[in-house]
């Protein structure tokens, strides 16, 4: 079987897939012709499914896909611009939450819509472990304070040691501002020597924090825990990181004890134009 097969009766003979194939696999040279493969085709495909999503026909089968992985875009459910600029605005660091726990269908619920982030040349290479139980996290910020009391002694910075000092002073209070009490923690890691990797598992957890804030749910970013990861052998145990795999990023999870009246200011962007 081809890898892409075209359906002479619907295809109009536009070259569209042709035109936004991300490897120019598919030639389309002039109207009298269908669209067809260059030589080696498979070897070069992205498995994208560009060439299936854009053709406004239904023209196009990818054999390593069937055709209902492809639902079709209700454009009545788009939100216009004015929406999208106030749900982005909008979205805070949650850092004190309910302790009701998220269920398990909607944490899965959350995962997968980030595989829907891009990824470099579509690997989807981003690995997710997602902790359901609370007193696992307890453990784990109990080991990034540990980790922290460890780089008090090296970093020269006097700023960031008094920073560190306060969390530590704050753990021994019984107050967490590592994980700061949250249900739940999703991380986000995979091969450390991967290309572009880090960017992937940093903009699908964007998806999945973004996708949560709309659902009713808090996020914040757990930078403590992120740096630990790498850092401290014990905490990299604690979380399950596969051998040769890093944590490129983590998000606490649940359902915020507060809610946002206002959209506070922030600074202006360091652009430069050329």
């Amino acid at each position: 079987m081809s890898l892409v097969e075209i359906d002479q009766k619907k295809c109009k003979r536009d070259g569209i897939c042709a035109a936004e194939c991300p490897t120019k696999i598919i030639s389309f040279t002039n109207q009298d012709r269908f669209p067809f493969l260059v030589e080696n085709a498979e070897e070069y495909c992205l498995n994208c499914g560009h060439c299936v999503a854009v053709c406004p026909h239904g023209a196009l089968t990818l054999n390593t896909m069937i055709i209902d992985d492809y639902p079709l875009i209700q454009k009545n459910l788009l939100p216009g611009a004015e929406s999208i600029k106030q749900f982005l605005t909008s979205r805070r660091s949650i850092r004190k939450y309910h302790k009701q726990a998220v269920s398990h269908d909607l944490l899965a619920e959350l995962v997968d819509l980030g595989r829907y982030a891009p990824t470099g040349s579509n690997k989807q290479q981003v690995h997710w472990t997602v902790f359901e139980d609370k007193t696992k996290l307890q453990d784990l910020s109990s080991l990034v304070i540990d980790w922290v009391k460890l780089m008090v002694k090296q970093i020269p910075d006097e700023i960031t040691v008094i920073r560190m000092e306060r969390l530590v002073s704050s753990w021994e209070k019984g107050e967490d501002r590592i994980l700061h009490g949250a249900p739940h923690l999703i991380m986000a890691h995979s091969q450390g020597n991967l290309p572009s990797v880090s960017s992937d598992c940093v903009i699908a957890l964007t998806y999945l924090e973004l996708y949560a804030f709309s659902k009713g749910l808090g996020t914040c970013w757990a930078g403590y825990l992120t740096s630990a990861a790498n850092a401290y052998a014990p905490l990299k145990k604690a979380l399950g990181l596969p051998e040769g795999h890093k944590c490129f990023g983590a998000v606490m999870l649940g359902y915020p004890q507060y809610g946002y009246y206002r959209i506070p200011n922030r600074n202006a962007p360091l652009v430069t134009w050329l």
